[in-house]
């Protein structure tokens, strides 16, 4: 499984329904969607997909139904990072259990862990499993805690099922730091959708992309032409994305990829509160970005 993670990965959405319960139907359409689309892998329970909003057993759900319907035609990465050690190991445990073919997991956040704690809860979930596991940085929603090259580097060394990152952090001089000290193998996948071009210029194995649920095609084109050596094309994919991710500062996270894909009539737009819905201003701006990109019908 190692060598197969990379390419585009779908952050993907949690639909849910007027009672914010799990619109499981939806959620299906959804990987649908994406599958036809092209993508390589489903990263579902990540923070697109409301992970902190959602309880164990509809987690558990939630990766059982991305692994039954993508039925091997993408491989299924859930994220299963937690508060606590134990409790992200447990979930690293459902995550295998129900046929996952990988996990990345979030830092802990609200506290701060230093690096040796940060190594010993990744040492932990690793040993917890036979996954490859995957460590995922996004500072900017853990209160600044992120994994450091050099944990990075102890942690590709002592545990071989410990394979890469997915970092969010928009730091492409981490990044590319990531991907010189690290050792060969070492699977690095971009977090930040506007600089899924520049990540693989420099070695990066492939891109989680939020947007990809909204223009999969757009953001699967970027990596097929780039592994084609079209990188004019490539930059013109990754430029012709960027008003639809510029567009995430309508609302608040992570409502604006939900109601967008409402507008394509695949699947409900809502979030779990207190995330509110998009203002009648915001979502007619989103619509007419949608309607520039040609995502829309009519």
């Amino acid at each position: 499984m190692k060598g197969q993670i990379g390419g585009i990965i779908a952050a993907v959405v949690t639909p849910f329904d007027e009672k914010e319960e799990v619109h499981e139907e939806a959620f299906r359409a959804v990987i649908e969607h994406l599958i036809r689309a092209g993508v390589h892998g489903l990263f579902p329970v990540g923070s697109q997909g409301e992970f902190y909003a959602l309880e164990l057993h509809e987690k558990k759900r939630l990766m059982e139904v991305a692994v039954e319907q993508a039925a091997g035609r993408a491989f299924v990465m859930p994220n299963t990072g937690a508060l606590t050690t134990r409790e992200s190991v447990r979930l690293s445990q459902v995550a295998e259990s129900v046929g996952a073919d990988c996990i990345s997991v979030i830092t802990p956040f609200f506290i701060s862990p230093s690096q040796d704690e940060l190594y010993e809860h990744f040492c932990a979930i690793c040993k917890s499993v036979k996954i490859p596991v995957l460590a995922y940085n996004n500072p900017d929603r853990t209160g600044g805690v992120a994994l450091s090259v050099q944990t990075l580097q102890r942690l590709a060394r002592d545990l071989p099922n410990f394979v890469g990152i997915k970092d969010s952090s928009g730091d492409l001089t981490l990044v590319t730091e990531m991907l010189r000290l690290c050792p060969e193998g070492f699977r690095v996948i971009m977090g930040r959708d506007t600089l899924i071009f520049a990540a693989l210029m420099h070695g990066a194995a492939g891109a989680v992309a939020a947007t990809a649920n909204v223009a999969p095609k757009l953001v699967v084109e970027i990596y097929e032409a780039f592994l084609a050596g079209d990188y004019q094309k490539a930059r013109k994919c990754q430029a012709a994305l960027a008003p639809l991710r510029m567009a995430f500062g309508l609302g608040t996270f992570p409502v604006v990829v939900k109601e967008a894909l409402e507008l394509m009539g695949i699947a409900p737009g809502r979030c779990r509160g207190p995330v509110s819905a998009l203002s009648p201003q915001a979502r007619e701006k989103l619509r007419l970005i949608l309607k520039e990109m040609d995502l829309l019908d009519g």
